[in-house]
Order: C-alpha cells, then structure tokens, then sequence
C-alpha cells in the first residue's frame, strides 16, 4: 500500500456539499488500488451545518486528523460583522495554521508517497501547498470546478487572492484535477505552460448506497405527480422563476392537474427565495420546500419521485452537478432546464427519458414539461430507464476511484 494525505475541509460530519461524498468514496474505494488514505480536515466547531449519518461510512482503517479551525462569520464576528482580512481567503483562514501544524506532525511520523488537497475551500489548497513545499512530496490539487469564472467570486478583493493562489497550484502542483474536460480545458488554456497538468476525475454516485435504500414517496397520495428537486437552488444562476411561469401556464391550460401535482424542493438552502418564486407565480399550494435528511433517505426520496428536477444555467455551463449521476442511477425521468451550450446538457444527451429545457425560456420549459408527462405515459419508459442505469454505471464512484488511483501512481512512481 502506499500512502495519501488528503486534505478536505467538506468531511462528515459536515454537511451541505457534494465535495463529502467525492472525499470519501476516494478513502473508501483507493485500497482497492493499493492506496491508503489518511485524511486531514477542520475541527467540526469549524462547520456551519453538520449530520453524523455519514459518519458510519467512514471505514474504520482510515486515520482522520481534525486540525484546528474556526469560521470568521460566527468565531470573530462582533454584532454580525468581522474584519474582512479574517474572511481571506476565505471563511476558514484559521484552519490553515491548525493544519499545516498538524500536517506536518503526521508527515514526520509517516510520511506519504502523495498529498492531495480538494476545493472549494481555497485554504485547503495553501495547506497542501505548504505541506507539499515542507516535505518534497508530490501534490495533486483537486479543483473539481474553476476557482475563478466570470465574476465569480463577486468580491473583487477575493477574486484577486484566488486569482494568486491559482496560479500558485498550476505552477507547483504536479497535477491539477477537474471534474469535467470543459473546466480542465478552460484551464489549460489560462495557463498554457501547465496545460499538461490538468486532468479530469468526474463526479458520481456510490453503488453500494443505492444498493441498500429502495423507493419512497413520502406523505404522497399515490396518485401525486411528485416532481423532485433534491439539494441547492441559487436564486440566480440556477432561477427557478422561468420554470414555475411554465407551470402556472400549464395548471391554466388543464395540461396538468393542480391537486394531483408535488414540485418539493428538498434542502434548497435558499429556502425563502424559493417560497417567494412560488408565491410570485401563485403556486404556494403546489410547492413543497422540504428540510435536509439523512444522504440515503435523500436516496430513496429521488428514486421514489415521478421525475428529478435539474436546474443548471449558463455560468455553471463548465459544470456537471453531482447529483445529475445520483438522479440517472435513481431510475426516474429527468426534467433538466440547462443552458443547451453547457457541459450538463452535453452529458444529458447521451441518456434516454431526459425531457431538456432552456432553462431561461418559459415557453421552452412548457414544451419540456409537457415531454416529460408524456414520457411518464410511454410503455416503453422502464426500458429507457433500465439503460440509463446500466449506461451510468461508468460514472459510479468507484470506476471514477479507479481513473484517480491511476493519477496518484503515475504522479507518485
């Protein structure tokens, strides 16, 4: 076995990011490939959200550090506000000092053939940079989506700092990985003298964990259409406005039945903004904002749903979400509102029963949705659906542990 140092804020008992489930179905599935992971994350005092069901599927032979943090927005705050140095770059600054002190400490008693360090918290990629410089060890930086895209992130003081640490990663990281070839290419254009640097491990779904839940509809009549988003909605950049104006059309048009009709968005995040949208639209009675649960209570909900919901627009276009490999596994129909140009259109493509929408025009959506109740009508739809389930399987997080594990030796022979 040799041996990896993976750096991960997002580690249960954290919850709310889909970069959990990505850092432990590598620790689970590596051994497979002669890879032993030991696993430095923030102390949970550091985390805003946090549910233990996750923490069973940590195996029992892997070592995790909880290195010392603090998050700015609830540690440092004085009547709601903290100075802005302590938010950089970003939230969880603090955990770079606990960490590196604590990396370097499991370095000197074993040290690793590779470290890794995973993204969106920046701070994890200082203290794998830090670490990688100590030791002399290879490092693997793990983007998953772009650090910089647009004006993303909005703050402009922010955007410089990651823009500086960016450039730091691709310069000294001997590998940079990416969750699509869309992002990976974006960045071997932005910095062409690493191109060769940027490679692609794609998101996915966990067999085994579908393997032990089955369907559910819960407080459903079975007669119910239960159309099911499941995880974050952005107000914005993933607007459900132009969606819920396409329903309010069809309930008018008696193309579908109000009473007969669920549209529940399960842990959206933005749970106002959502029940705002749907009382704009006049939809309050037809809209279901629903709380988190458990990852495979969420499982069984998605496979119990008459259709899985997407929402992915154009500034996300160099993104696949996780929760699109969960949703095809599922087995159930897809009513995804994308920008067509976009990577997870793309993807969408290849599988059957997908009824695709442009996610900024209603009428669009309308002819969408309206695929979408005839498909739930085609005799032929567990067959479609059968497919997609077999052809998924190319994304489960093990194959994709796989395509990582041949990364880590090619970087650490």
């Amino acid at each position: 076995m040799k041996n990896i140092l993976m750096t991960a804020f997002h580690f249960p008992p954290q919850t709310g990011s889909s970069g959990i489930l990505r850092t432990l179905s590598f620790v689970k599935y590596l051994p497979r490939h002669d890879w032993q992971a030991t696993v430095l994350t923030a102390h949970p005092r550091a985390y805003a959200e946090m549910r233990d069901d996750l923490l069973s599927s940590i195996p029992p032979d892997v070592k995790v550090i909880r290195a010392q943090a603090f998050d700015a927005a609830r540690h440092f705050s004085l009547l709601g506000k903290y100075p802005r140095l302590f938010a950089l770059p970003d939230r969880w600054g603090s955990w770079w000092f606990g960490a590196t002190r604590a990396g370097r400490a499991e370095i000197r008693r074993q040290r690793p053939d590779l470290i890794w360090s995973t993204y969106p918290i920046s701070t994890a990629h200082l203290i794998g940079l830090s670490l990688a410089r100590d030791s002399g060890c290879p490092w693997i930086a793990d983007f998953r989506d772009p650090m910089i895209n647009g004006d993303y992130p909005p703050d402009c003081l922010q955007r410089r700092v990651w823009r500086a640490i960016e450039a730091r990663v691709l310069a000294e990281a001997s590998a940079c990985v990416f969750t699509t070839e869309h992002a990976a290419q974006t960045y071997r254009e932005r910095y062409p003298a690493h191109a060769a640097r940027c490679r692609v491990v794609s998101n996915g779904y966990d067999e085994a964990a579908f393997a032990a839940v089955s369907a559910v509809r819960q407080g459903m009549r079975p007669d119910t259409l239960l159309l099911l988003h499941s995880g974050i909605i952005y107000p914005h950049e993933r607007d459900p406005g132009p969606f819920f104006a396409a329903i309010r059309s069809l309930l008018g048009a008696n193309v579908m039945d109000r009473d007969r009709l669920c549209i529940r968005f399960r842990a959206p995040h933005h749970a106002d903004e959502v029940r705002a949208a749907a009382q704009a639209h006049g939809l309050d009675d037809v809209v279901d904002v629903a709380p988190p649960i458990p990852y495979q209570e969420a499982l069984a909900e998605m496979m119990g749903a008459d259709g899985l919901l997407v929402f992915q627009g154009s500034a996300f276009n160099a993104q696949i979400p996780a929760k699109i490999y969960e949703y095809l596994r599922a087995g159930r129909p897809l009513l995804a509102l994308v920008d067509p140009r976009g990577n997870t259109a793309k993807l969408l493509s290849a599988f059957e029963a997908v009824s695709a929408g442009n996610i900024e025009d209603e009428h669009d959506i309308g002819q969408a949705i309206t695929a979408w109740l005839d498909a739930l009508k085609s005799p032929e739809l567990p067959n479609r659906l059968a497919k997609n389930q077999e052809n998924v399987r190319l994304y489960s997080r093990a194959a994709q542990a796989e395509v990582f594990a041949g990364i880590c030796s090619e970087i650490a022979k």
